[in-house]
């Protein structure tokens, strides 16, 4: 567990949040429905996708890998914990993978149907997995906005950071996010130097001092596994400005949706 001292610590985008409040609207918190509404629906599905804009989320996550030719929508490298597969996803063919089930039923889906569904309705923040990724994804998102889709409604994301720099040589004004795990020394300067558009830190290692040091330097900050109502109220006050949560109500409920499209200094 990482420090998180000095949460209530004030500032003027926190007193802004708390007088908006105090005039009895909603404080600003974005929701972005990980992996679809994966408290309620198996996770990275189109029925997960699906509850997720039935909740009312205005973005939704999804995490894709390209395998044998295709972006399929997927989570961990293994298929064991979440099918009734296994062994590594990248070792199938692709429809071995459709054959597979998710849980309920469900199928592993393509990106492609994944957009379908969604069909320019809500943000989509898609996060690259595994290898080959960027050029099919940026592709697909060319193509989508060529179709009508606003560039400003996608969020590429990643753990795997060159192959963001990848995909802004391919999509310069595409926005990309930093995904990472535990904060380090220079806090969110690694986002800044790749071009970021925000940093995605896990809620057990985030701090006051990382998100005033993002937002100094333009970024957003979004906390991913903020499932619990406890959780969520926890990154509002260290002020972040969205949350990856797998119940969107819980955000929807309490706070109003905050900005996707514009960067934070220019909020």
């Amino acid at each position: 567990m990482c420090n998180t001292n000095n949460i209530f610590s004030s500032s003027k985008y926190l007193t802004k949040r708390y007088t908006k409040s105090m005039k009895n609207e909603k404080p600003e918190l974005l929701c972005i429905a990980h992996r679809g509404a994966m408290g309620h629906a198996p996770e990275n599905t189109l029925t997960s996708v699906k509850k997720a804009m039935e909740l009312g989320a205005d973005c939704i996550e999804i995490d894709a890998y390209y395998v044998d030719g295709h972006l399929v929508i997927f989570h961990d490298e293994r298929l064991d914990r979440t099918s009734n597969g296994t062994g590594y996803l990248s070792d199938h063919s692709f429809s071995s993978l459709r054959e597979l089930d998710v849980g309920n039923g469900e199928h592993i889906p393509t990106l492609e149907e994944v957009c379908e569904l969604i069909d320019s309705r809500v943000c989509l923040n898609i996060e690259l997995k595994g290898e080959n990724t960027v050029q099919p994804v940026a592709t697909l998102v060319l193509k989508l906005i060529e179709s009508g889709w606003d560039k400003e409604s996608f969020l590429i994301s990643s753990f795997r950071h060159r192959e963001l720099l990848e995909m802004k040589k391919l999509i310069p004004d595409i926005k990309i996010g930093a995904l990472l795990h535990g904060i380090l020394v220079d806090d969110a300067k690694f986002a800044e130097d790749l071009g970021a558009f925000s940093v995605h830190p896990s809620l057990e290692c985030i701090d006051k001092r990382f998100v005033d040091d993002a937002h100094a330097r333009c970024l957003r900050v979004y906390a991913y596994g903020a499932d619990h109502i406890d959780d969520i109220k926890k990154m509002y006050r260290l002020g972040v400005d969205g949350v990856f949560t797998g119940f969107p109500e819980r955000v929807i409920k309490n706070f109003s949706q905050g900005d996707f499209t514009t960067r934070w200094c220019e909020r």
